[in-house]
């Protein structure tokens, strides 16, 4: 009876004795002394500040590439490669734009500007000219009531209203997508009507700054979701205060008072006769930009999918000084490869995650989201199969602005009360589990005039109704887009401890039951 007895019980202690938290044992593997060796490499002279579709965006994917098939992910299936490439256009002028009104030509660069990645070769003419408010043609609020354009150029505002100090037209009392995309929308308004040319004025830059005239002339890159030779909508250019003063002398003092002050335009006819000619001719050429992608195969939820993911490239280089990004971000994507190697350890070591891990690190991301928005339209693993994307994206700095709390041990946490209510238990857990970092939903705040969910590429796979969390230090000032964002700057104690913490809940998500509950609808704002 003894030995009945107490051999199960010696085995049962010998058991419990032998586990092994393996997400704490690899988390360990992410280290200050890795993430500084990829981070030195990525914000380095030789990358020149990655802008997407340059020279050095290209080395920085192939070097996170071959970091990639060292530590033994695989490349998906679906792709040749781990490079998912989509198409960039990168135009040139062909001869100097000619806009002339009455005879007489507009000085291209001074008096206006024709966009070249959003403009198509076109040449037209018109003797009429309307002012058309914000160009907006909407159930809630239509510039268009009373007036007709129909073979007409219309001049229109960048903007839209307010009333009693919020905006108006999308309910929640948001910018709506008459402000971002804005311009595309308001070209197609334009259009819809008949117009046959737009002239857009911004109400808050009176002229053009030298960096904008000099990147039209030079051929910078544009993202295209519509095929090539389907233009969306028409042509357009942008005029500056003073010109547009000379077209609409009596009615544009008031009219950017009302702009500025973000007023209702009264709906009236307000045109002159007025000759114009518009000419615009270019040249395109199609290169290609790219998504990296690598994968850890899961055991018995394989076709389920956790993706990690973070923006590799950055501004480039101007005027000779190169903007490093080594937080933005650099940062992000030297965790999302930490990270990777914490992963691949563990699965040839023999704890491969359930579901599937999909690390992809983006390019076009300072563009407009490019990368993002190209894998979430042409997606290699299934959206509804995807059961969340942690995105990083800008982690080892300390927010200066950040006046309240420990500065020294926080990170903010953005999309946690949105689209799945098991987003913060989750991720709260694996926090005061194994970090105890602060977790600051600051930026989920619906009245946060800096609108992060939106603003990096989780916003993407949420749009397709994919549960996501965004990890951020929040530093939008200091060094924030300047060419000082340098590796010198980075907090790298503390960088670790976020990355940890984001693998910890990455390994929940990855090996738990079921996959993230979709129980919270989408936001209804846009970027």
């Amino acid at each position: 009876m003894k030995k009945l007895f107490f051999l199960p019980l010696a085995f049962l202690c010998t058991y419990s004795f032998a586990q092994v938290d393996f997400s704490a044992k690899y988390a360990q593997k992410i280290t200050v002394a890795e993430l500084r060796k990829h981070l030195t490499i990525i914000a380095s002279d030789a990358f020149e500040g990655r802008e997407t579709g340059t020279e050095g965006q290209r080395k920085a994917a192939a070097y996170i590439e071959t970091q990639f098939a060292l530590m033994g992910l695989k490349k998906p299936d679906a792709l040749k490669s781990y490079q998912q490439l989509y198409p960039l256009t990168q135009d040139s002028i062909v001869s100097l734009p000619v806009f002339s009104v009455n005879g007489k030509n507009a000085d291209n660069g001074k008096d206006f500007l024709i966009p070249l990645g959003s403009n198509d070769n076109a040449k037209f003419t018109s003797n009429k000219l309307v002012f058309a408010g914000y160009g907006i043609d909407d159930v809630a609020y239509n510039d268009y009531a009373n007036i007709n354009v129909k073979g007409k150029v219309v001049v229109v505002f960048l903007g839209e209203p307010k009333r009693d100090g919020k905006y108006f037209i999308d309910a929640a009392g948001k910018t709506s997508a008459w402000t971002y995309p804005g311009i595309g929308k308001k070209l197609d308004a334009a259009k819809a009507r008949g117009a046959v040319g737009v002239l857009i004025v911004n109400p808050n830059a009176e002229t053009f700054s030298k960096r904008q005239v000099d990147n039209n002339m030079s051929g910078g890159v544009n993202f295209e979701s519509l095929p090539s030779g389907n233009p969306r909508s028409l042509n357009y250019a942008l005029i500056s205060h003073a010109y547009a003063k000379t077209i609409f002398p009596v009615l544009f003092d008031s009219a950017i008072i009302n702009a500025k002050a973000k007023n209702t335009f009264s709906p009236q006819p307000t045109e002159g006769t007025t000759n114009i000619l518009y000419e615009f001719k270019k040249q395109r050429n199609i290169i290609n930009a790219s998504n990296v992608i690598g994968i850890i195969e899961g055991t018995d939820k394989k076709d389920e999918y956790v993706f990690l993911t973070g923006h590799y490239d950055h501004l480039g280089k101007h005027d000779s000084k190169i903007y490093y990004g080594a937080d933005d971000d650099g940062s992000g994507t030297c965790g999302v490869i930490a990270m990777a190697e914490a992963f691949a350890k563990a699965a040839a070591e023999g704890h491969r995650p359930r579901r599937t891990l999909v690390f992809m690190t983006v390019s076009g991301e300072e563009k407009g989201l490019w990368g993002s928005e190209y894998y979430s339209d042409h997606p290699i693993f299934p959206l509804d199969k995807t059961s969340i994307d942690l995105n990083t994206d800008m982690v080892g700095r300390i927010d200066t602005e950040r006046k309240t709390g420990d500065t020294l041990n926080y990170v903010y946490v953005v999309g946690h009360d949105k689209l799945s209510s098991e987003l913060p238990l989750v991720n709260e857990a694996a926090n005061n589990k194994y970090s105890n970092l602060v977790l600051d939903y600051k930026y989920d705040d619906p009245n946060d005039v800096n609108r992060i969910y939106f603003r990096s590429d989780h916003y993407n796979f949420a749009r397709k109704g994919v549960p996501v969390l965004f990890f951020y230090d929040g530093m939008l000032k200091a060094d924030y887009h300047k060419p000082t964002d340098t590796i010198d700057k980075i907090n790298f104690e503390l960088y670790e401890k976020r990355v940890r913490m984001i693998f910890h809940t990455a390994w929940e998500f990855a090996n738990r039951n079921e996959m993230a509950k979709r129980d919270k609808p989408l936001p209804t704002a846009t970027r």
